[in-house]
């Protein structure tokens, strides 16, 4: 008979892409969830994707602006900010085997990616797309984190507009997909929010949004429009958020769980995948309501008077 040594699985690499709108917070949400890892245990690896990201503020294990930098692509080709960043991201597609080897250095770690913050690259060009999917085929299991600004909430015309592009986001990048509302403490900035947080987080019945769309006369006139968005919004019933203050220990606990439910990463690497993992994963699973009322009432302003007892009035 002849011997045949078995093969040892491949190692599975998990990690988060860090995506979201320019000024989101992504840089600063990297840097505090490597702080907040590191002091789990975990080996932590940082990986600026952004040509444009000069001063980083964390450790940076790999760094894109090595292969290519925004700056130099402007004044090379004389390509405005935005044809620069696009070119840039195909560029590092055209140069895959140079991110290969530089993530090769990096053995048994979790990888955090900071990605540029250009909108059209996660909603209708495929090079970033692309990118993910061959770090899919290296074995790297990953969680989109989307981030948006919590205080479009108050907004209800600019977050329906949110609505749209994470949905979008989510059907094109084709990740498993966290939405979070980032910079909590300042979520009523610009305004006070017309409904409860859980609300928006669960993304309710929009219905009562047009309502206050309907009070403003630019969009009354828009309102067939505004319903058939809602309508498409609703109807692929994808879109929901985590509340997010990077500062507060509680909140990235909640964002961590679900990326790590997210990726597979509460399960182990494939050796210690099993039943009592999965089961274990499965009963830890907890309605975020409890959650959000924590959340709402350490940043929102309710005159006083807790959650519960406005509840208890509807």
């Amino acid at each position: 008979m002849m011997s045949s040594e078995r093969r040892p699985p491949p190692s599975l690499h998990f990690g988060q892409v860090v995506i979201g709108p320019p000024g989101s917070g992504k840089t600063t949400y990297c840097q505090g969830m490597q702080d907040f890892l590191t002091q789990l245990g975990r080996k932590v690896v940082v990986v600026n994707m952004d040509p444009a990201n000069d001063g980083l503020p964390y450790s940076c294990g790999v760094d894109i602006s090595e292969l290519v930098t925004l700056d130099d692509v402007m004044d090379g080709l004389k390509l405005g900010p935005n044809g620069g960043l696009l070119y840039c991201m195909e560029y590092v597609e055209a140069n895959l085997d140079w991110l290969e080897n530089k993530l090769k250095q990096h053995k048994d770690c979790y990888f955090l990616f900071d990605c540029p913050g250009q909108v059209e690259l996660y909603t209708h060009q495929n090079s970033v797309k692309n990118i993910f999917s061959q770090l899919a085929k290296w074995n790297f299991r990953l969680t989109a984190v989307h981030l948006v600004d919590s205080h479009y909430c108050a907004d209800p015309a600019k977050f329906i507009s949110v609505l749209c592009t994470s949905l979008s986001t989510m059907l094109h990048v084709e990740l498993p997909h966290v939405n979070v509302l980032s910079k909590m403490d300042l979520i009523e900035q610009y305004g006070k929010l017309a409904f409860n947080l859980d609300f928006y987080t669960e993304v309710m019945d929009l219905s009562y949004l047009l309502d206050h769309l309907a009070a403003d006369p630019f969009f009354k006139k828009f309102r067939l429009l505004n319903e058939k968005i809602a309508e498409v919004i609703q109807d692929y019933s994808l879109v929901s958020f985590v509340p997010l203050n990077v500062q507060d220990k509680e909140s990235m606990i909640q964002v961590l769980r679900a990326v790590d439910k997210a990726n597979g990463c509460c399960f182990g690497n494939l050796e210690e995948r099993n039943l009592q993992a999965m089961m274990s994963a499965a009963v830890g699973a907890d309605f975020q309501f409890s959650s959000t009322l924590g959340v709402q009432e350490r940043y929102l302003n309710t005159g006083g008077r807790t959650v519960e007892e406005e509840m208890m009035d509807l």
